[in-house]
C-alpha cells in the first residue's frame, strides 16, 4: 500500500503539464489574448463615444438636443446609426448652415477621426445603419448592366438617367452623382437622407448596392462616351424636346421669313 501511494500523482501534475503543452505551442497567448482584445477594443469603443459626445455637444445639440431626443430645428438622432453620421457630416452636409428645404453639400469640416466619433456616440443612442466597410460599397466585380437596370427602375425618376441631378418640389432637389465618394452613395441607399427613400438590404441587397454604384461611376467618368452627341445634360427627352423646338422651329421660322421676303422682292422687281 506505501508503494502505490508514491507512485499516485499530484492532483495539480495535469495541470502543469497542460499548461507547459499550450505556452509550448502558443496556446496559451491564443486562450488569454482575446478576452483582452476585447477589453481593449470596448476601452476604445468607450474613449471614441466619450470624445464624440463632446463634439456633439459643441457641433449638433443646440438643434438635435443634448440628448439627440430632436428639437423643432432638428430630427431626432435617435436610431439613425452610424451611417447616417459618416453620411451627413461627411458631405459637407451637417452641421447646417441654416435651416431650408433642402441642406446642401459644402466643405467638410470635421476630420473623418472626429466624423467617426461622432457616429460612435450617435450609434450609442439607437440601434441603426451601421457605416459599410470598403468591401461593401466597392463597385469592383459589380455588373454595371444590372446596375443601370436597378438604377433606372429606383433612382433616375429623381436623379435622371444619368445621375445628374433633377428638380422637385419646394425648392427641393435630387442632387448631382458626379464625383460622389462611393462609400457615399451606398450610405445613401442604406439611410435615406432628406427627401430620398431608404433602401435597406432587405429591399436592395448589397450586390445590387454595388451594381448602382458601378454604374453611377461609369456613366459620370471621364472615359464614358455619349453615342448621341450633345447630351444636353443628360436631362433625357425633355430637354432635348425643348431644344429642337426652340432651335430648330425657330430655325425654319426664320428660313421661311427670309424665303418669303426674297420672294417678294423678286416680285416687285
Amino acid at each position: 500500500m506505501k508503494k502505490l501511494s508514491a507512485r499516485r500523482r499530484h492532483p495539480l501534475a495535469a495541470v502543469v503539464v497542460l499548461l507547459l503543452a499550450l505556452a509550448a505551442t502558443g496556446g496559451l497567448y491564443a486562450a488569454f489574448a482575446p478576452a483582452g482584445t476585447a477589453k481593449a477594443d470596448e476601452t476604445a469603443q468607450s474613449l471614441a463615444i466619450e470624445e464624440g459626445k463632446k463634439l456633439y455637444s459643441v457641433g449638433c445639440a443646440s438643434c438635435h438636443g443634448t440628448g439627440g431626443q430632436g428639437t423643432t430645428d432638428g430630427p431626432s438622432l435617435v436610431g439613425v446609426g452610424s451611417a447616417a453620421v459618416d453620411f451627413q457630416v461627411g458631405t459637407g452636409r451637417m452641421p447646417a448652415q441654416q435651416p431650408g428645404a433642402q441642406v446642401p453639400k459644402k466643405k467638410v469640416i470635421y476630420s473623418q477621426a472626429e466624423i467617426d466619433q461622432l457616429a460612435a456616440y450617435v450609434a450609442s443612442l439607437g440601434a441603426g445603419p451601421i457605416k459599410p466597410t470598403e468591401g461593401q460599397y466597392s463597385p469592383d466585380g459589380a455588373d454595371i448592366a444590372k446596375g443601370g437596370e436597378l438604377f433606372r427602375t429606383n433612382c433616375a425618376q429623381c436623379h435622371n438617367f444619368t445621375g445628374e441631378g433633377g428638380a422637385l418640389t419646394y425648392g427641393k432637389y435630387a442632387p448631382s452623382l458626379e464625383g460622389v465618394d462611393p462609400k457615399h452613395l451606398y450610405e445613401a441607399m442604406q439611410t435615406g437622407p432628406q427627401n430620398m427613400p431608404s433602401f435597406p438590404d432587405t429591399t436592395m441587397p448589397e450586390k445590387e448596392k454595388k451594381d448602382i454604384i458601378a454604374y453611377v461611376q461609369a456613366v459620370n467618368s471621364d472615359k464614358s462616351e455619349s453615342p448621341g452627341g450633345l447630351k444636353l445634360g443628360g436631362l433625357g427627352p425633355v430637354s432635348e424636346g425643348l431644344f429642337a423646338w426652340v432651335f430648330g422651329l425657330g430655325a425654319l421660322i426664320a428660313v421661311a421669313i427670309w424665303v418669303a421676303a426674297h420672294t417678294a422682292k423678286a416680285k416687285k422687281s
